[in-house]
């Protein structure tokens, strides 16, 4: 007769085998929340965990053309980012707690090259390549929604 575990050892290896879950293969599907910049509306994902902001948009074949991702992270510092594993170029708008953009950069995708924030912020957001620069948003500008203090 076989012998059976008791069921909070179960409980316990079911936990541990979820935990050690293998690298995330798919593009994550976030809660997002409408943003502006001027007239323009913004609908972003919000990656606030540090699995979320790991995976951000990795793996997502495309981007919807008014669609994008914030990182919100808990405390302002030089934030740095990469492309790995993430199939489409991206505009990267570096983000102060106002609203204000400190920066914006353009991104290739599939790299491993870093892109960082030339001041400490707390907030990212992340746009297909292009999407501030064809509605004449730039460095100075602000951004507006529940995200940013004022």
């Amino acid at each position: 007769m076989p012998s059976r575990l008791p069921i909070r050892l179960v409980v316990a290896l079911s936990i541990g085998a979820a935990s050690a879950a293998p690298a995330q293969e798919g593009p994550q599907k976030l809660a997002a929340i409408r943003l502006n910049a001027g007239i323009h509306n913004i609908q972003a994902e919000v990656a606030r965990t540090p699995e979320q902001r790991a995976i951000g948009l990795m793996h997502r074949p495309t981007l919807g053309p008014n669609d994008g991702m914030l990182f919100v992270f808990e405390q302002p510092a030089t934030q740095c980012f990469w492309m790995k594993n993430t199939l489409i170029p991206l505009s990267i708008a570096f983000v102060a707690d106002d609203g204000r953009i400190e920066s914006i950069a353009e991104m290739p995708p599939k790299t491993l090259e870093s892109t960082c924030s030339s001041k400490p912020v707390r907030l990212v957001l992340e746009m297909n390549q292009g999407w501030f620069a064809k509605r004449g948003i730039k460095a100075g500008d602000r951004l507006a929604g529940g995200a940013f203090s004022r």
